[in-house]
């Protein structure tokens, strides 16, 4: 027994974490671009539907793999929570694309990228944890980094800026509930209730409106499916070969990539308030994260 702890303590490869956690990133932003280009051409449901559909194959794939099989990934004695975040993660993902064709990528993940301080924010009356001045000092910067690319009172807020903030705030719930499961079920079975929670929500909402798609976009779409099923793939690697609080500052570079794809596919521009703003937001957000793995 101990000698298998040590050689799982051994093999807490952080370099190589790191290029998984930035492989993972890349891939996540190319899967925002092809968000983008089609929920601009079509209905955002059957799009995030069609997603779904994969990204349900795959959990189950992995699942037959795993361990016990279907039968034991399946099993859960928390149903309702697990249900309530495959729902949620669902429904972001359907607002951050709505997002997308409204403000475009780097509007959007400039203020998404506030969510671990949402979760920080949260983590008191969802999880019971304390949260220090400090943790609540970095949250305060944080909020007024998300103020200063929003610029209420500016004559250039519209509400419609408000989506990504709710995408925030729904993924930080998403990733509290997924704490609070992690007490009683394992990884697996939460993956699991995951991708099918949200694919019998999507189907049941998106299959009304179903439209034709083209076939260059139909290689668009099955690319999209395929790079949310790799992205997740990279970030279960990622965690299996290095600690979380080692590779979770790198996940910020999501926003440098999107801002990339937005800039030259896109032609959108970078205003210097959300460049302003989001480094507040991240410089805020890497001290939470340090702050959390000093208390660990």
């Amino acid at each position: 027994m101990s000698d298998a702890s040590v050689t799982r303590e051994q093999s807490n490869n952080v370099p190589m974490g790191i290029l998984l956690m930035l492989a993972a990133t890349i891939v996540f932003a190319l899967q925002d671009g092809i968000s983008r280009h089609l929920a601009g051409t079509y209905n955002t449901y059957m799009v995030v539907m069609i997603r779904y559909w994969f990204f349900a194959v795959f959990v189950v794939a992995l699942a037959a793999r795993s361990s016990g099989g279907l039968r034991r990934a399946a099993y859960t004695r928390q149903p309702f929570l697990q249900i309530l975040r495959g729902l949620l993660l669902a429904g972001e993902i359907c607002v951050a694309v709505y997002g997308f064709t409204i403000l475009g990528l780097i509007e959007s993940q400039a203020v998404f990228i506030c969510y671990p301080l949402l979760v920080a924010a949260l983590s008191g009356p969802v999880l019971g944890e304390k949260v220090g001045w400090r943790r609540w000092m970095a949250i305060g910067v944080g909020c007024i980094g998300v103020l200063i690319i929003l610029q209420p009172g500016m004559g250039v807020f519209h509400p419609a800026a408000i989506i990504p903030l709710i995408s925030a705030l729904m993924f930080a719930l998403y990733g509290l509930l997924t704490r609070y499961v992690a007490r009683q079920d394992d990884s697996t079975t939460s993956f699991f209730w995951t991708g099918i929670a949200g694919a019998v929500m999507m189907t049941a909402i998106g299959v009304w409106f179903w439209e034709p798609m083209s076939a260059s976009d139909w290689k668009w779409m099955s690319l999209l499916c395929l790079t949310g099923a790799l992205g997740h793939w990279l970030l279960i690697k990622c965690y299996e070969v290095a600690e979380a609080s080692a590779v979770q500052p790198f996940a910020y570079f999501h926003l440098l990539w999107a801002s990339i794809l937005g800039i030259t596919l896109f032609d959108e521009n970078l205003r210097n308030a959300v460049v302003v703003g989001s480094g507040l937001i991240v410089a805020a957000g890497l001290f939470t994260l340090w702050r959390e793995r000093i208390k660990s």
